[in-house]
């Protein structure tokens, strides 16, 4: 962007023009100061070149005018710029890696690939926001603990798999788990997104207790319950007959699910298929959203030293010109 702080000193630029006009225009044509009686011999002669010269003087006070009238006015160039500042979410991600999640009811993949691949969609579309991963079966740990760094994230979360921690559903132990890495986070909004796929059936803390220190810490948690009603499809790799199929009912704690959103202030989803699950993380992605704050402002550089510099040049050669080779006879 291009502005004159003081644009009214532009105003000096028609005079210059004005100047130029009047010595072409009356000024050139004026009577001599020494007087003949007869000059026709002169008209004979063809005027020199310096002779020809000697109208640079007005046009070189004129632009020196033009210059400094520019320099005057405060000539600036701006920048736009944007200052952004944020209130960031922090998120554990809680990540069930039991058994029961090999079923491929999520056709053509089990729901813990399933479930990894709709994570990682949900990391991308946060901005500032720290996140966190808890995983667990029997055991719970924290396979990433908070950060604004998505790329180590996303390595730690393609880790996950089955077989890190001996089988069995401690729901209550993994909530403890990401409530003790929310504790000492100082954002407004602290959120934790359990995904199971089963029923609490180890650990020493029993899920609605852990709920409900959850609910002391400020902590949001939002519950998904993954797998299709009635039997799912479960692999069993056979070393006779190779992998082959079984159908296990499944065991979604739906009611204790339901409990420990609504102690939280949370809320309860079901996802019985891909799609399904895609739609609760973008849900909830929407329902916790990051206040930005947007400051807008204008950087202005002062670019008045250049024309002001060109214009005393020009009145200097002005002024050396018509004394020396310019100069004119009293």
């Amino acid at each position: 962007m291009f502005r004159f702080q003081d644009p009214i000193f532009l105003l000096f630029i028609p005079v210059a023009f004005g100047l130029l006009v009047y010595y072409f225009k009356f000024k050139k044509a004026k009577a001599a100061s020494i007087r003949y009686s007869d000059i026709n011999l002169v008209r004979r002669l063809k005027p020199s070149l310096r002779l020809k010269e000697r109208h640079i003087l007005p046009v070189l006070r004129a632009l020196a005018i033009v210059f400094l009238a520019f320099a005057l006015a405060r000539p600036q160039s701006g920048r736009k710029g944007q200052e952004i500042s944020s209130e960031g979410i922090d998120i554990m991600l809680v990540l069930d890696i039991s058994g029961s999640m090999r079923a491929e009811d999520f056709k053509p993949h089990n729901r813990l690939y399933v479930a990894k691949q709709v994570i990682k969609e949900f990391i991308q579309g946060r901005h500032s926001d720290r996140i966190g991963l808890v995983v667990f079966s029997k055991q719970s740990f924290t396979q990433c603990p908070l950060t604004l760094d998505y790329g180590v994230l996303f390595n730690f979360l393609d880790q996950v798999d089955f077989g890190m921690i001996e089988d069995g559903t401690a729901i209550g132990l993994a909530i403890a788990n990401a409530v003790n890495r929310l504790r000492e986070s100082d954002a407004k909004s602290k959120v934790v997104i359990l995904l199971s796929d089963g029923r609490n059936n180890a650990g020493e803390i029993d899920p609605i207790t852990a709920a409900q220190a959850a609910k002391a810490m400020g902590v949001k948690i939002y519950t998904i319950g993954a797998g299709k009603p009635g039997n799912a499809p479960y692999p069993v790799d056979d070393p006779i007959f190779g992998r082959r199929y079984i159908y296990i009912e499944n065991e979604i704690d739906e009611p204790t699910l339901k409990q420990i959103a609504q102690i939280t202030g949370g809320e309860y989803f079901r996802a019985k298929d891909e799609k399904a699950l895609a739609r609760i993380y973008k849900q909830i992605s929407q329902m916790e959203q990051t206040k930005i704050k947007v400051k807008e402002y204008l950087q202005y550089n002062e670019l008045f030293s250049n024309y002001a510099l060109v214009g005393l040049l020009l009145l200097v050669v002005e002024i050396v010109l018509a004394n020396t080779r310019y100069r004119k006879i009293p």
